[in-house]
């Protein structure tokens, strides 16, 4: 029995481009979507595809030993998917893909407000086309309000989202003042939520044959995922003047939880694991682990509101008793005491973690320029429709021909004057 795929029969049209875009539409390929990729087409001036497969090295390694021109970024980013080149600045294009959205579920894309509707590719002018199609925009500010127009990158949004304010050390510590995230988590997390719109917005088209726009903003995603913090503020900071700020690897709201520093190694070299206490009781337990029973029952630390209080007098305590174990000691005694806690692992650690390796997060690829590829898995696993894994990320413009003969039953001779012109 053939295995289903949780979106089979879902046809996506993406002209979405780097992260944000390419991160929503890799889930939805994972999911089992029929995800097409449109590229531009290489160029006197441009080498075609999106921009993310020259943004290296490192770059995957041909069977020749030479770097290839697929970087490693572009690989993350774009699995599941097939991938062709057409050129939309052209009438030609413009065409071409009104006829591949008029036989699409879902249009995604990420240029700058307007843009699609200059080349006649926006949602009012498909939705005539295709009424029940599900249109995705993913931009940096969305497409109202005064900086609409403004182009987004995710750094930026970082920090007029008030991320940046909230990350980092303490501004009296060295080291102190702002910090990006390590990796671009308002473009991850825009994808994400694209997602998700896209599933709701599907569902809405099954029932009534009506597809709807999506608007997702890079910076409305960003402020929505301050969470805790900006309810922090909305709910008793703007009445005080109490702004959050950053507390380096604390908590805003819970002690004890952050990073402290445990016995050096053999070698002397300082080494570090993360205590997260999540309530009272995981507290006493610590308690207990640490040797300071009295810290449970002392009216300043009993309960997180009263540690949160009293943060600068039991952090120092904390500080000082775990500076008397090593960092295998500490780890073995909270697991066995259930006090949450772990490593900081780097990524050589992370990917030859047994758990990790178990869990399949890391999957290795057959590729036309390579013999394998490892790349990171999806992290969703689903007992009955599991994800895809057939497509490794596609060459530039690789499956062209087989989209448009199976989607627009495209002639030979179509082709070949599309190719000549430079279109495809």
């Amino acid at each position: 029995m053939a295995v289903m795929n949780a979106l089979d029969g879902i046809r996506i049209l993406d002209l979405s481009r780097v992260l944000a875009g390419p991160w929503c539409t890799q889930t939805l390929a994972d999911l089992g979507a029929e995800v097409v990729k449109v590229e531009r087409p290489p160029g006197p001036r441009h080498p075609g595809g999106d921009d993310t497969r020259g943004w290296g090295p490192p770059f995957l390694q041909g069977r020749d030993g030479a770097d290839t021109a697929e970087a490693a970024y572009y690989l993350g980013a774009n699995r599941n998917k097939r991938s062709i080149t057409c050129d939309i600045a052209t009438p030609e294009g413009q065409v071409l893909i009104r006829e591949l959205a008029a036989r699409a579920d879902v249009f995604v894309e990420n240029y700058k407000v307007g843009d699609m509707a200059r080349y006649g590719l926006d949602f009012s002018s498909l939705h005539a086309l295709n009424p029940r199609l599900v249109y995705c925009s993913i931009t940096g500010f969305g497409q109202t309000g005064p900086y609409k127009d403004r182009a987004g990158y995710d750094y930026a949004v970082q920090g007029m989202g008030g991320l940046m304010s909230v990350t980092g050390e303490r501004d009296d510590r060295p080291g102190g003042g702002p910090q990006k995230v390590g990796v671009a988590v308002a473009d991850l997390f825009t994808g994400l939520y694209a997602t998700v719109a896209i599933q709701a917005a599907l569902r809405h088209a099954e029932r009534t044959g009506e597809g709807q726009h999506i608007d997702m903003a890079l910076l409305d995603t960003q402020v929505a995922m301050l969470a805790n913090l900006g309810a922090n503020y909305l709910v008793r900071g703007r009445e005080t003047g109490q702004v959050p700020g950053r507390a380096g690897n604390a908590h805003a709201n819970i002690v004890p939880y952050q990073v402290f520093e445990v016995a050096p190694d053999a070698s002397g070299q300082p080494q570090y694991v993360i205590l997260a206490v999540g309530n009272d009781g995981q507290f006493a337990k610590f308690c207990t682990v640490a040797g300071h029973t009295e810290w449970a029952t002392d009216p300043r630390f009993a309960r997180n509101q009263d540690r949160v209080r009293h943060r600068e007098q039991l952090v120092p305590l904390i500080e000082a008793v775990m500076k008397t174990r090593g960092k295998a000691d500490w780890l073995d005694a909270l697991e066995a005491a259930q006090v949450p806690g772990g490593p900081i692992n780097n990524l050589a650690e992370v990917f030859a973690d047994e758990h990790v390796l178990a869990r399949g997060m890391v999957q290795r690829w057959e590729h036309p320029l390579a013999d394998a590829v490892d790349l990171v898995a999806s992290p969703i696993k689903l007992s009955a429709t599991p994800v895809r894994a057939d497509l490794p990320p596609p060459l530039l413009g690789q499956h062209t021909a087989e989209v448009l003969a199976e989607w627009l039953d495209c002639p030979a001779e179509r082709l070949s004057a599309l190719r000549q012109r430079g279109i495809v």
